[in-house]
């Protein structure tokens, strides 16, 4: 971001307006359940708040360029610094659980394992239906975050088929993933075939949006057990930042490269050379993309940044739990303070960890049961609602919709689509299975 004019377009109010009107709207109509005979399916405010915000989205709509200006330029940043937040409330609840957590510590670790499933789901459909290439290695060797996508640029380049691949699902994730997760989680949780501390676990992807919202389902599903499915959720996800490199590294990507040597030598050879098989490839490869790369905030523009969507937070926990803000408000000053220590932890630290791991670290240490601040953290923190602090990243994810994630989308079409969300589906199952094992 331009430094000279970073501020100004930072505070754009005709962009926080709209996701404060969306996210109180989406808060308003509250949750939504279907029984649709195998399952119930859940509907969160995050989900409404999205699909209204999209309206607002002048990539999508023309014409609604008009209306929000080029500040929709800046919402990306806005969705990750909505996640601080609802990370530090998240953490908190870790503390009190503390002695349950390391009681289950072998299902928390050896679950991370499941998340290889994405190749067991996902590869075979990409390879033997869709007649893929080298493109499933990249999309189904993991749920294509950020790190995965540094790991496939590095290893093949990001303009290698791979590349592609890992790119098409991870627009998928940004588009589709946390609501996704959502109707996941809450539709396998009506089965009643899992501990619902195994089904926490797999909600730990590595990305706050999505397990917020995966969690925020299940802990609707079995509200007398929310306080266990906040701890083991993010104790999962916090464990994941650490762990879902190396295990991309070691286990998922050599694992996607081996099956797909075989898949492709039991797939008919007549079709190693349609076009269908290159298609994606060639027309993303060609593809010209006008979005400027991402300049990350600085301190100061995070800390101010924080501040704001502390304000917007306030109003949305209002609409979504009757607290007003004056009463809530010590308990967001609290997650400010971790947030805005969590980041200065991350800049003086040389080591590549997201701030949103250090967030929830000190969040935790300040919730631990024999710290003096335990009670009156819990105390002030348990004003604030879990689901009207993430329904507004959603807002602006749904405004943050880039040119290239469009284009990235109508280019990949359903194939990818489909891909990812199996892709999804096998590090959740994988991973709610060998947690349910081991518990």
């Amino acid at each position: 971001m331009n430094r000279t004019t970073g501020y100004s377009l930072l505070l754009d109010w005709r962009l926080h307006l709209i996701v404060i009107v969306t996210s109180v709207i989406a808060e308003f109509i509250g949750i939504l359940k279907f029984d649709i005979g195998i399952g119930i399916v859940i509907l969160l405010p995050l989900l409404y708040a999205f699909v209204f915000s999209v309206f607002f989205n002048g990539n999508i709509i023309p014409k609604a360029a008009k209306i929000i200006g080029p500040a929709s330029n800046i919402a990306t940043y806005w969705v990750l610094i909505c996640v601080m937040p609802f990370i530090a409330k998240f953490s908190v609840g870790i503390g009190p659980k503390i002695n349950d957590i390391i009681a289950a510590g072998p299902a928390l670790i050896l679950q991370e394992l499941g998340n290889v499933a994405t190749v067991l789901f996902a590869l075979p459909v990409a390879v033997l239906l869709f007649g893929m290439g080298r493109e499933a290695v990249g999309a189904t060797h993991s749920i294509a975050r950020e790190p995965n996508i540094a790991l496939v640029a590095d290893r093949f380049g990001i303009k290698s088929p791979e590349g592609i691949g890992v790119m098409g699902v991870y627009v998928m994730g940004t588009l589709f993933g946390a609501i996704y997760f959502s109707l996941l989680a809450g539709f396998m949780a009506s089965w009643d075939l899992f501990d619902i501390r195994a089904l926490a676990m797999a909600c730990g992807v590595g990305s706050g949006s999505m397990m917020g919202a995966c969690s925020a389902s299940l802990a609707e599903v079995v509200p007398d057990r929310a306080d266990d499915v906040i701890a083991f959720a993010a104790t999962s996800n916090l464990l994941t930042y650490g762990t879902g490199l190396f295990m991309s590294v070691f286990v998922a990507l050599p694992l996607a490269e081996f099956c797909y040597k075989i898949l492709v030598k039991i797939r008919k050879p007549v079709a190693e050379n349609t076009k269908a098989e290159h298609e994606l490839e060639d027309e993303v490869a060609q593809m010209e993309v006008s979005d400027d790369e991402e300049v990350p905030l600085n301190v100061t523009q995070t800390l101010v940044a924080l501040a704001v969507m502390s304000a917007i937070l306030l109003i949305t926990n209002w609409a979504g739990t009757g607290v007003s803000p004056l009463e809530a408000l010590p308990g967001m000053l609290i997650i400010f303070g971790f947030c805005a220590v969590g980041v200065l932890i991350g800049k003086v630290i040389p080591f590549k960890i997201p701030a949103i791991a250090w967030i929830s670290l000190v969040a935790i240490f300040f919730a631990l049961p024999f710290m003096p601040t335990d009670s009156y953290v819990m105390e002030a923190t348990n004003k604030l609602g879990l689901l009207p602090l993430i329904t507004p990243a959603l807002a602006y994810a749904g405004i943050a919709i880039s040119q290239r994630e469009v284009a990235l989308f109508k280019k990949s079409g359903v194939k990818i689509a489909i891909v990812a969300l199996l892709t999804f589906t096998g590090t959740f199952v994988g991973s709610a299975v060998i947690a349910n094992i081991l518990l």
